[in-house]
């Protein structure tokens, strides 16, 4: 396999592609390509009636309450659960008539793909001073993958001014769960803007797909209608609900995220990576054999996230523990042999 030959990633986490391409390592993956808690919330027990039932209301309104407590979001606001925020984006362009949409970027790249497929024109643009007149404009607060961050006060100041002209601005807080002070869910109820909120990265339960957006009452409204009935399974809204309200929980894995990326940094930084950015949950890096050391890691059955447009990048997430840490370190160290 020629060392500069990247696949064109769409999404982190890629497993079954990576075995395509390495084999299956006899240690098993460690997957370091997305950007989710590695220490997972351990409490998954469901009620087995949350499993033979259709979703209950008392249980939906349980998972509403203790989410609404948990980011922080104003009474006056409204809050709909869905399977994880990529139904949230599905559903978003069918809002608005054709728009000009402006996303800030490099970003995830379903946002541009779900606008695009909606039928509306859209740009990326580096900084909020190149939106223009755009009448939609998308930020990820933190960004995935650079970590860039703007401040609610920021945010809530373009909202304002897009509300004027009946715009919209969507916030995606993916990764704000470790560094609330970055949220805007305390202004969720201004007009002109929403808010994406992701259980599963902070929460280390992906699979569980559960997301939510928060909102003026009538954009909420409308996203109900779309996304319809029972939208989430029982065992998520139990689960979703518990781990939201365990507050000991929560203090301690922001406290673990924090010094694991300052130690992932550290690392990165002592092997001759340039630190670019990330956040709690993901570091990214620049090196100038970032293709080699790409495959190096899939061959050692480690797999980080690459960037075809940006050849020198590469995303890490959080090792989970110092066995994770020790193998990453393992594997780099045969990048001086060769």
């Amino acid at each position: 396999m020629n060392a500069s030959d990247i696949p064109k990633l769409v999404h982190g986490g890629d497993l079954s592609n990576a075995i395509i391409r390495f084999g299956t390592p006899k240690a098993g993956w460690l997957d370091l390509s997305t950007g989710i808690n590695p220490v997972a919330y351990p409490d998954t027990a469901v009620d087995p009636s949350n499993l033979w039932n259709l979703p209950q209301q008392t249980v939906l309104d349980g998972l509403l309450g203790a989410a609404r407590n948990f980011y922080g979001i104003t009474a006056k606001a409204d809050l709909v659960a869905a399977p994880g925020t990529q139904a949230i984006l599905q559903c978003l362009p069918s809002l608005r008539d054709p728009s000009d949409v402006a996303i800030l970027g490099p970003t995830y790249e379903e946002h541009a793909e779900t606008w695009r497929a909606g039928g509306h024109h859209v740009r990326t643009v580096q900084t909020l001073a190149d939106i223009g007149p755009a009448d939609v404009v998308v930020v990820v607060n933190p960004n995935n993958p650079d970590g860039q961050t703007y401040s609610p006060e920021t945010l809530s100041a373009v909202a304002e001014k897009l509300a004027e002209k009946r715009g919209l601005l969507v916030v995606d807080q993916a990764f704000t769960d470790p560094t609330p002070e970055l949220s805007l869910a305390s202004n969720a109820d201004v007009p002109g803007l929403i808010l994406l909120h992701s259980f599963g990265k902070f929460f280390g339960l992906a699979g569980l797909r559960l997301g939510f957006a928060s909102g003026t009452q009538k954009t909420i409204t409308l996203l109900k209608r779309k996304l319809g009935p029972w939208a989430v399974s029982g065992p998520a809204l139990e689960i979703g609900a518990r781990a939201y309200a365990d507050v000991r929980w929560v203090a301690e894995t922001r406290n673990r995220l924090d010094e694991d990326r300052a130690r992932l940094d550290k690392f990165l930084s002592e092997n001759g990576f340039e630190i670019i950015g990330g956040t709690d949950l993901f570091c990214l890096g620049a090196h100038e054999k970032a293709r080699k050391i790409y495959h190096l890691l899939g061959e050692a059955g480690i797999l980080v996230r690459p960037f075809p447009d940006h050849p020198k990048w590469l995303r890490f997430g959080l090792p989970g523990d110092d066995i994770a840490f020790n193998r990453l370190a393992t594997a780099l160290g045969g990048l001086s042999d060769e």
